[in-house]
């Protein structure tokens, strides 16, 4: 059996497939077994742009990839989008090539698409070969590609209720994947890790991937007044790393510098334990953040990127909101006296406090990618 995973363009398209690529590996076999049928081995793929950091996240978790070409469509101004614009179509075009010979040399029998534009030349020549298609949309109003596609799809997995410009008929709700061992973070081994000192509330600050510098002027800005009632983990992005750790060494006095904690990048086995211990997360509304901060049951505050495709991340936030799980900062909004203000309206208000890790568990959805993995394995074996 061979199942097709596409997807990319950011983290968030890769991280649901590396999550249910692990569910899926045990339900097929459980199900095999449980059929008492002859056990077929079950092959994984993933065909996608190339990607350094994808790549290896997935080579890590034993899917075997395929790189193509692809271009993306840029919706903003400029000299270079412009020209940009005009070659990446010559991309994607040969992109649809190499999926096509990729596709008819491994006969897969499902792919499975979590959006974004290095899915769509994948997706295209699946439809030429009447190979059965399996999207998930990951925000809560469908990305270009999953848009473009979505007619050819026998369902839609979404994450969000009343996700925008989805087929009702073929949408199933389900949530967003997460990697459930993101929830298996220790308290313990992070105040090893983090260098935490104990006896105030840790405040989990995340700028996304590439960390945000937006974010990042506005922490470097009240540290002084942070650092005085809380305990801060800093994820800045590698390129501010330096710059950040520099301001706040001028910023912070050498007894207050100790509950200062900035780190470039979170990889997962380092993210469960800052997660684990963390009384507060501000994260960006990317999807997979959101469902993971739901999952942990913690409080938080989004701040959504301004620039994101479609204002997706914007409208992630303002759908979690109605969960009254989170408070949510829009970038034009967001100065320092303000952020510091709404932190400690959620950390120094017990009820309210209470009220937002509740509202957050009954918004999480934990057996997402189960769920999914389940439905394919069924697909599979029927």
């Amino acid at each position: 059996m061979k199942v097709v995973f596409t997807g990319g363009g950011t983290g968030g398209h890769i991280y649901p497939i590396i999550a249910i690529g692990r569910e899926l590996k045990s339900a097929y076999y459980n199900k095999i077994e449980d059929k008492d049928k002859k056990k077929k081995p079950l092959e994984i793929f993933y065909i996608g742009p190339k990607d350094r950091l994808v790549l290896n996240l997935l080579k890590q978790e034993g899917i075997k990839v395929k790189k193509i070409s692809a271009g993306k469509v840029r919706r903003y101004f400029g000299i270079r989008a412009f020209f940009q614009n005009l070659v990446d179509p010559f991309k994607t075009l040969f992109g649809v090539i190499q999926a096509f010979r990729h596709l008819f040399l491994l006969a897969p029998d499902l792919i499975f698409s979590t959006g974004g534009y290095g899915s769509f030349p994948v997706v295209f020549a699946a439809r030429f070969l009447r190979i059965p298609i399996f999207l998930h949309e990951s925000d809560a109003v469908l990305g270009l590609a999953n848009k473009t596609l979505k007619k050819f799809s026998a369902e839609i997995f979404v994450s969000f209720p009343k996700t925008e410009n989805v087929d009702v008929s073929k949408m199933i709700l389900v949530g967003n994947p997460i990697r459930k061992e993101l929830l298996e973070g220790s308290a313990e081994d992070a105040k090893k890790l983090f260098n935490i000192t104990g006896g105030k509330p840790v405040v989990l600050i995340m700028g996304g991937s590439q960390g945000s510098q937006r974010i990042n002027n506005t922490v470097v800005n009240i540290l002084p007044q942070l650092v005085n009632k809380f305990e801060i983990i800093h994820q800045t992005g590698d390129k501010n790393f330096e710059e950040v750790k520099k301001n706040a060494e001028v910023m912070l006095e050498k007894e207050s510098i100790i509950y200062y904690h900035p780190i470039s990048y979170l990889e997962e086995i380092n993210l469960k334990h800052a997660y684990k211990i963390a009384n507060l997360i501000v994260s960006r509304a990317g999807s997979s953040s959101i469902f993971e901060i739901a999952a942990l049951k913690k409080p938080s505050i989004l701040i959504p990127l301004a620039s994101s495709a479609q204002d997706h991340q914007v409208k992630n936030a303002y759908a979690y909101i109605k969960s009254k799980a989170t408070v949510v900062i829009e970038e034009d909004n967001l100065t320092p006296h303000f952020f510091l203000a709404i932190i400690k309206n959620i950390l120094e208000n017990p009820k309210e406090y209470e009220k937002m890790q509740k509202a957050a568990e009954q918004f999480s959805r934990l057996r997402a990618g189960e769920i999914i993995a389940n439905y394919i394995v069924e697909y599979l074996i029927q």
